[in-house]
């Protein structure tokens, strides 16, 4: 009879270490639990595991020294490590410490099953093959028949480096049969840039006495028109019978090798993906910030040491945000691609060009021979972008403004020279667009610039140049018209319609957030006022708070005196916040938000899964509603594919008893697939460009005309 597979489950999470026991419970396991990373180590000290379930961040020590640990007890047991940190260096440390698996929180049910049962059964496998390298001597005809049905290639070399065994594996893996492999050379297989290392383990490393050592190489294949497949080997040091014999007629014992090789080259890959995608832009594929500030500081180093300049570019693009809201995001997405391709065939090898974000590039120019070279590439760049892009069937065009540092003469750091040439750019712009401008300390500074558009911000409230624009939400089942999302918009005077994201950053950033938001909440109520005047269905507005609007402790006292003075029952609001309220000031939050209930104002949390909260502030914080962000929704490109953050997302929802809302819909896949995903709200271009508040307050009349007076709820987004 088998032995149940010994489990230790280890959370500090009570109710996660709960959920696990419970999901893993009566599948033949026998589990253990363990509150803390001192008692996981307590618990590995007594019990031989064969499985470790092990999350990664805990506060007294956590999984990685758990598991250093065990890799000193030279511990067999798989780990498949949990957690839900973001980044990638916590997945590559554990990946380094040998775990089976990385899973990220929240993972899926069927995953983690499927992950369980596969590192038992490579738990199972490896003691097989432990137990065939017992048993070769006593029976050969078993050890073939187990051997040839491992999935790992099992082979043996002499002490020249020749096969003398190998099992059919490295046919169905390498198209190598073992009649071609016997009495070769192991260099037969190997990838020639390997060859160093696999002649170090496979010879000269013989003499430092180690029974056993893994390597990673690289092995050729006969399939897939020659591709190379990365294998971990697991060599074990053996004797193995010499041709000549010893003056007792019995034949000497000489070093050979039994090893072990695993394919790993879907791990490696993966690796390799999570690695590319830290420090390149997933849309574009160029470098990201971060890897273009690497790049940048490397070339000032050499530009240092050879006495030589280098050129920084920045470039926006002219009216990419009037593609953007015409056509739609998935319009705009393809443009920036077409333009990052344009773009990069006007460089050199050595030149590096980056997306800092939305319509922003950067470039760096290394060995820059004088400032007319910064100037012609400059010009390429216009001109490259001068021919139409073919988008959505139609010609459209766009230019780029582009600001120019040069090292020495502009900045002598990373920052400086990116400082400089983004005043260059915005000067530019100042200047009539479509061209570029090198940095001059003539030319007006960011200070200078924040001032002038701090005084026109003043002059917006003043004159009345903010408007609102609302966005319908959608029920599929029914297709009509459940909500709105607002859209604040600044009819400027000189630069026309300023979508939010142009100016209310810097209004946060310069104190002007909370005369905004206090205008913004008059508003609101007056356009209850007026829906409600007409005798409609009663409207719930949500208004989008900024962190500073929420910490400031007036803002309670203000939003219930304004309910007050107009008379608008507080059920009408719902407060709009963004995940990283959460970490800002969480207690302040709570508290500010706990009276919102009381007062009977609900909450909604905007762009969730986005920011960098904890899922444990959707307990301690009073959530009605999740909307989900469209950088998820962009993800969704096939309805029967699956997605599973926006599953995962739509599962917390439910869970917690939640209504959910989804952004960005642009296309029939995407609704298909959250329809059938459980997410019957939705917005974006495929039902309604955002419409002025009469359009809107005409359509949700026609629409309820002769309708049951069940609330209609409306979406309020200040930091759309």
């Amino acid at each position: 009879m088998e032995t149940a597979a010994q489990v230790l489950l280890v959370d500090d999470e009570p109710r996660m270490l709960d959920s696990l026991g419970e999901l893993l419970k009566g599948r033949g396991y026998a589990l253990t639990s363990a509150g803390s990373g001192a008692q996981a180590i307590r618990q590995l000290g007594r019990v031989a595991y064969d499985l470790v379930i092990l999350d990664l961040n805990m506060p007294d020590v956590n999984g990685h020294e758990v598991m250093d640990f065990m890799n000193s007890l030279q511990a067999s047991g798989k780990v498949i490590v949990t957690s839900g940190a973001s980044g990638i260096d916590a997945a590559i440390g554990a990946l380094k410490r040998g775990a089976y698996d990385f899973l990220r929180k929240p993972y899926a049910r069927e995953e983690l099953l499927r992950t369980v049962d596969n590192a038992l059964q490579h738990r199972r496998l490896q003691a097989e093959n432990q137990r065939i390298a017992l048993r070769l001597e006593s029976s050969e005809r078993v050890y073939r028949y187990l051997v040839d049905s491992s999935p790992d290639i099992i082979y043996t070399l002499d002490h020249e480096g020749r096969f003398t065994f190998v099992n059919d594996r490295a046919w169905h893996l390498l198209g190598f049969s073992r009649d071609a492999l016997i009495g070769r050379h192991y260099s037969l297989l190997v990838h020639e840039e390997d060859m160093e290392r696999a002649n170090y383990v496979f010879m000269e490393g013989r003499g430092e006495q180690r029974l056993s050592r893994s390597v990673e190489l690289r092995l050729k294949s006969l399939r897939s028109g020659g591709d190379v497949r990365t294998f971990s080997h697991e060599l074990t040091m053996t004797s193995l019978d010499a041709p000549h014999a010893t003056a007792d007629g019995r034949p000497p014992l000489m070093a050979g090798i039994y090893g072990v090789a695993r394919d790993i080259t879907d791990r490696k890959r993966a690796d390799e993906l999570i690695a590319y995608q830290a420090y390149h832009d997933i849309l574009t594929e160029l470098p990201n910030r971060m890897l273009f500030k690497d790049r940048l500081g490397l070339a000032l180093l050499q530009a240092k040491r050879n006495e030589s300049n280098l050129a920084v570019m920045f470039i926006d693009l002219d009216r990419f945000k009037l593609v953007n809201d015409t056509l739609g995001h998935a319009v705009g997405d393809e443009m920036l691609q077409q333009v990052a391709a344009r773009l990069k065939s006007c460089l050199r090898r050595c030149d590096t060009l980056s997306r800092l974000g939305g319509d922003e590039f950067t470039v760096v120019l290394p060995e820059l021979s004088n400032r007319p070279d910064a100037a012609l590439i400059a010009d390429k760049f216009i001109d490259c972008l001068r021919q139409p892009f073919q988008l959505a069937g139609q010609s459209v065009h766009i230019s780029a403004s582009i600001g120019i540092a040069v090292y020495p003469e502009h900045g002598k750091t990373v920052d400086e020279l990116l400082r400089h040439s983004d005043v260059a750019m915005y000067h530019m712009k100042a200047q009539g667009k479509n061209g570029h401008a090198f940095f001059d300390p003539s030319m007006q500074d960011a200070s200078s610039q924040k001032i002038a558009l701090e005084h026109s911000l003043h002059l917006a409230l003043e004159r009345g140049e903010l408007e609102m624009y609302y966005q319908p939400q959608i029920d599929v089942r029914t297709r009509k018209v459940t909500g709105a999302e607002a859209l604040m918009r600044w009819n400027h005077p000189q630069r026309g319609f300023l979508g939010a994201g142009e100016f209310l950053p810097f209004a946060e950033e310069n104190g002007l957030m909370i005369p905004i938001s206090d205008w913004m909440m008059e508003a609101i109520c007056v356009d209850l006022l007026e829906w409600n005047a007409m005798g409609g269905v009663p409207v719930r507005l949500s208004l989008n708070l900024s962190p500073q609007y929420l910490d400031r402790g007036d803002f309670f006292e203000k939003l219930k005196n304004a309910l007050v003075r107009h008379a608008i029952a507080p059920s009408q609001i719902e407060v709009e916040v963004t995940e990283n309220i959460c970490i800002r000031n969480p207690q302040v939050a709570i508290e500010q938000l706990d009276k919102l209930c009381q007062l009977g104002v609900s909450v909604a949390i905007d762009d969730f899964g986005t920011g960098f909260s904890s899922l444990s502030y959707l307990h301690r914080f009073p959530i009605h509603t999740l909307k989900i962000d469209r950088s998820f929704i962009m993800e969704i490109q096939d309805d029967k594919a699956q997605y599973p953050v926006v599953l995962a997302i739509i599962s917390i929802a439910r869970g917690l008893g939640l209504n959910l809302v989804a952004e960005g819909v642009e296309t029939l896949a995407q609704e298909r697939f959250l329809e059938r995903a459980g997410c019957l709200t939705m917005q974006g271009f495929r039902y309604h460009t955002p419409l002025s508040h009469p359009m809107l307050m005409e359509l949700l009349r026609s629409q309820t005309q002769g309708k049951s007076s069940a609330e209609l709820p409306m979406v309020l987004g200040l930091l759309s």
